[in-house]
């Protein structure tokens, strides 16, 4: 078995070298009496139900608004890209590759998104990490406040960019955390504390942002730890992050050994949150899957978004900003499931993509979240 953090070096670096009936006359009679009640100011108790379910169906969260200067992503960025291309052609060099998606486009070519989830009509803006280490994230480097400030300002760069895709700031917490000693449950997983999930979850609701739970499995099934934070999912807000390559076998150590995870085990949690969503007449969801090489994901086809669950594909390795573009595109544009998600790291990247860069990836990335 391939050691992980070698590999992630190999793979981050290597590829520079180298996803009538007919009417009646009843329905008719009542339809008139409706009306009829209608016209003398009484209530219609369907009119009243659709308003209710209107009214309930209204998303927990509000993007950040664009600035009132803001121009359409298309428009500010679609003439830098055809220069781009025109000098090119005029070197001589290698023409690139067609776009398989308009420039902007979130959803992936040849899909569609059923739902009413987040990231059909916004991009998601997360800042990853967990208050129980500085080293593994920016949310454990700061106090909450301070946090979810300095994640509104990130956002607005985003909500700025593309006023059309307006961004919402997501706490990406990681929930259970992999550690290379087995712990008192010998799964290698220590969960953060129920008190710190709440102080992340209600800091979300203050400010009108989502929450990405973030799980990393060690030895540990995909449901079981979909069933420990279940109570969290049936909040509005909370939605699901999976990261694939914690996940490793009996005999093995998370960080040490590279995990995977089969597409058929996010597949039923996928099912099991949509029906969970659907039971509890929650907004519909979201499930984040972390992928950085393809190992770490295997039958991956089997993955498959639902009515009222949406499904991204992050790409989150770290390196050479060129071939993070590449593998974004191996494994996102060219597998495509439905969203892509695109992974900055401030610190282990180089350079570090701008948030333009970002956005002109195709797809455009409907999440981007920051480490």
């Amino acid at each position: 078995m391939n050691k992980y953090l070698p590999l992630m070096l190999t793979v981050t670096l290597a590829l520079g070298a180298c996803s009538s009936p007919t009417a009646t006359k009843e329905p008719e009679k009542k339809e008139t009496t409706s009306e009829q009640g209608k016209s003398k100011g009484e209530k219609n108790p369907k009119e009243d139900k659709v308003a209710e379910k209107k009214e309930e169906s209204k998303p927990p969260f509000k993007p950040l608004e664009p600035a009132e200067d803001a121009v359409s992503l298309k428009e500010s960025l679609a003439e830098e890209t055809q220069t781009e291309e025109t000098e090119t052609d005029q070197e001589g060099q290698k023409e690139k590759p067609q776009r398989t998606v308009p420039l902007g486009e979130t959803l992936a070519n040849g899909v569609e998104d059923p739902s009413d989830g987040p990231l059909k009509n916004h991009r998601l803006v997360t800042y990853y990490g967990t208050p129980a280490s500085k080293h593994m994230g920016i949310l454990g480097k700061y106090e909450p406040e301070e946090y979810i400030k300095k994640l509104k300002e990130q956002t607005q760069v985003y909500s700025d960019l593309d006023p059309d895709r307006p961004a919402v700031p997501t706490i990406e917490l990681i929930t259970t955390m992999a550690q290379n000693a087995p712990g008192p449950d010998g799964d290698y997983v220590q969960m953060t504390s129920e008190e710190n999930i709440e102080t992340y979850v209600k800091l979300a609701e203050k400010h009108d942002a989502l929450v990405l739970l973030d799980i990393q499995l060690g030895t540990d099934t995909v449901m079981n730890q979909v069933k420990m934070v279940e109570k969290w999912l049936k909040r509005p807000n909370v939605h699901l992050a999976i990261d694939t390559e914690f996940h490793v076998a009996e005999g093995e150590k998370p960080g040490e050994d590279l995990g995977e995870v089969d597409g058929r085990e996010i597949q039923e949690a996928i099912e099991y949150i949509s029906a969970l969503a659907e039971k509890n007449d929650l907004p519909d969801k979201l499930v984040l899957v972390h992928q950085f090489t393809g190992p770490v994901l295997t039958n991956k086809d089997a993955i498959k978004p639902t009515e009222n669950v949406e499904v991204a594909i992050n790409f989150d390795g770290w390196g050479a900003a060129a071939d993070k573009q590449a593998l974004y595109g191996r494994y996102v544009r060219d597998e495509p499931t439905q969203y892509g998600a695109f992974k900055v790291f401030y610190e282990k990247d180089f350079p570090v993509l701008t948030p333009e860069e970002v956005l002109k990836m195709d797809p455009s990335p409907a999440v981007v979240n920051y480490q």
